[in-house]
C-alpha cells in the first residue's frame, strides 16, 4: 500500500526544511507521527524530486494488502454498484443481539472490531465473516479416571460454564475455542484432583471448583473466553471401596450407639441414687411411693395382684450386722 505526500517546496530544499533532520539521511524518528501510526514503521525514502517544482516522498507499507488488493476492492465496489439493488441481498447482513460478526477482507481482519448487533455490510467478493455467540454455554466434562494422592482411583465428572468475551480474539487466536476449552477442562480436572486425597475430594468440592475455575479462566484468556463457573457433578468410587466405607461407617455408628447407651445408664443410675437418698431421709415419701405403686398395679386389668411385703416388718427378723451394732 502506497501513500503519496505532496509538499509544495523548491527542488533544492532539503527534507530537514520540512520535517527536520539531516541532509537526506533522516532517521526514522523524524517521520511524522500521523504517517507512522497509519502506515507502520517500515518506510522507503525517495529524496529525489519526481516533478518540478513539487517534491514527492513515498512511504511504502510492505505488510499492506498491496496494489492487487486495491484493484480487487475497487472492482468489487464497482460490481456492487452495477448490480444494485440486487447486490443488497448479498451485502446486507444481520446479527442478533447476542451475536457478533468478525469480518475478514481478503484474508485480513477488518479494522473496527466485530460488527453487531443489527445490520452490517460486507463486500461479497472479497469479504468473509463468522458469527460468534456471546451467550453463556455449558458442557459436561466426561467422567475422568483419576488417581488421588492417597492412591485411590475415582471417576469424577464436572460441568463448565463459559462465554466468549472477545469475539475477535476467539476467532483469530484459536481454531476452535469451544473444542479447545472442553479439552482443557478435562485436563485441568485431572491435574487438580490428582493433588488431593480421597477425603478432600469428597468434602472440599467448592474449593476444588474454585481452583478449577481460576485455572481455566487464566488459560483461556488469550482465546477471548471467560470461564464463569465450574461445578463437580459426581464422584464415583470403586464397589469394593464403597463396601469398605459402608462397613466402617456402620461400625462407627454402632460404637457411638453403645457409648450413648452407656452414658444413659450412667445418668439413670446417678438419678436413682439421688432419689434413694431423698426417700431414705423421709419415711413418709417411701410410704407414698408404695401407695402409688399399688395404685398403678390396680389400674391394670390383671387377674392376680401381688402385694409387696413392707420392708419395715422384715426389720425385726433381720439379724443386725456388726457395723450396725457399733452404730448403736
Amino acid at each position: 500500500m502506497f501513500a503519496l505526500e505532496l509538499a509544495s517546496a523548491p527542488v533544492n530544499s532539503s527534507f530537514s526544511d520540512r520535517f527536520g533532520g539531516g541532509n537526506g539521511d533522516e532517521p526514522a524518528s523524524s517521520i511524522p507521527p500521523e504517517f507512522r501510526s497509519k502506515y507502520g514503521t517500515a518506510f522507503t525514502d525517495y529524496p529525489q524530486p519526481l516533478s518540478d517544482p513539487v517534491r514527492t516522498r513515498i512511504w511504502a507499507d510492505p505488510g499492506g494488502p498491496g496494489i492487487c488488493a486495491f484493484i480487487l476492492t475497487l472492482f468489487s465496489f464497482l460490481l456492487i454498484l452495477a448490480t444494485f439493488p440486487l447486490s443488497l441481498c448479498f451485502s446486507v447482513k444481520v446479527v442478533q443481539e447476542y451475536e457478533r460478526a468478525v469480518i475478514f477482507r481478503l484474508g485480513r481482519l477488518l479494522k473496527g472490531g466485530a460488527r453487531g448487533p443489527g445490520i452490517f455490510f460486507i463486500v461479497p467478493c472479497i469479504d468473509t465473516y463468522r458469527k460468534v455467540d456471546l451467550r453463556t454455554v455449558s458442557f459436561d466434562v466426561p467422567p475422568q479416571e483419576i488417581l488421588s494422592r492417597d492412591s485411590v482411583t475415582v471417576a469424577v465428572d464436572a460441568v463448565v460454564y463459559y462465554r466468549v468475551q472477545n469475539p475477535t480474539i476467539a476467532v483469530s487466536n484459536v481454531e476452535n475455542f469451544s473444542h479447545s476449552t472442553r479439552l482443557l477442562a478435562a485436563t485441568t480436572l485431572r491435574n487438580v484432583l490428582g493433588t488431593k486425597n480421597l477425603a478432600e475430594i469428597l468434602s472440599e468440592r467448592e474449593t476444588i471448583s474454585h481452583t478449577m475455575q481460576s485455572s481455566l479462566d487464566e488459560a483461556t484468556d488469550p482465546w477471548g473466553v471467560k470461564v464463569e463457573r465450574v461445578e463437580i457433578k459426581d464422584v464415583r468410587l470403586p464397589v469394593q471401596l464403597q463396601r469398605a466405607m459402608a462397613a466402617e461407617a456402620e461400625a462407627a455408628r454402632e460404637a457411638r450407639a453403645k457409648v450413648i447407651a452407656a452414658e444413659g445408664e450412667q445418668k439413670a443410675s446417678r438419678a436413682l441414687r439421688d432419689a434413694a437418698e431423698v426417700i431414705a431421709e423421709s419415711p413418709a415419701a417411701l410410704q407414698l411411693r408404695y401407695l402409688q405403686t399399688l395404685n398403678t398395679i390396680s389400674a391394670e386389668k390383671n387377674s392376680t395382684i401381688i402385694f409387696p411385703l413392707p420392708i419395715d416388718i422384715l426389720k425385726h427378723f433381720i439379724k443386725p450386722s456388726k457395723a450396725d451394732k457399733y452404730d448403736l
